[in-house]
């Protein structure tokens, strides 16, 4: 026998429906949907599959539900989730719930996005593509840029802790005696607008982004940054 996890996530009940509508403009099939004697639906894309519960008073700001799934195709998952939010809401939403996040290289040697549902839940979606260097115990890099990159994503998409995640990138923003490269600068700089952006200070990431903008590339550079260059024109959109 082949034995497979299935997660069971919560969300509020009044919620179930429009977390089954979120999933459907993700690719997923409502294999049951139920709303009483008590909410219950399942969905499925392919391999995957999850259930949902209700909660009446489940509150979806405080969720620290989530799950994840590994592909061997992330850009194009990211891609298709994206283009099925656009179709379901007339944008692609990237504050607030619901949301997806952008794709990103991680130090840790997944390349990975978020998508979080009406109530919360967040499903990350990542491909293994090796190793990320030396680290330090904790599993951070080592060098100052990318353990600052590192970290301020982990506050940033993991925690949600948006002031924590721009207290770290200003920090070595500021640096004198040791700077970013190009490439570390643009990434740091997109990364403080977009966390701006989510804390509602549209003057302040304006701000940010024509900063990352105004860096000077090679076409080699822009290569290795196209991550950080795309969610640029996603945020200046």
């Amino acid at each position: 026998m082949t034995e497979k996890t299935i997660p069971l996530l919560p969300c509020r009940t009044e919620l179930i429906q429009s977390v089954v509508d979120f999933y459907t403009a993700l690719g997923f099939e409502t294999t049951h949907l139920q709303k009483s004697p008590y909410a219950y639906a399942v969905v499925t894309r392919g391999a995957i599959e999850l259930q949902l519960y209700g909660m009446k008073d489940y509150d979806p700001a405080s969720s620290h539900s989530s799950c994840y799934v590994l592909t061997e195709d992330v850009d194009g998952l990211h891609a298709a989730f994206r283009s099925g939010l656009k179709a379901a809401y007339g944008r692609i939403p990237t504050r607030g719930l619901p949301r997806i996040g952008p794709l990103k290289d991680m130090s840790y040697g997944v390349r990975q996005f978020l998508a979080t549902d009406p109530t919360g839940n967040t499903v990350r979606v990542g491909q293994v593509i090796g190793g990320g260097g030396e680290e330090e115990s904790d599993g951070a890099p080592r060098e100052t840029f990318a353990r600052a990159l590192h970290m301020a994503d982990l506050f940033a998409d993991s925690k949600q802790d948006y002031p924590g995640a721009a207290k770290i990138v200003d920090r070595v923003l500021k640096l004198e005696d040791e700077q970013p490269t190009p490439v570390q600068r643009v990434r740091l700089l997109v990364l403080r607008g977009d966390i701006a952006q989510r804390m509602g200070d549209t003057e302040a990431a304006r701000g940010w982004l024509e900063e990352a903008g105004s860096v000077q590339l090679s076409p080699e550079e822009k290569e290795t940054a196209r991550d950080a260059l795309a969610r640029l024109g996603d945020l200046r959109g």
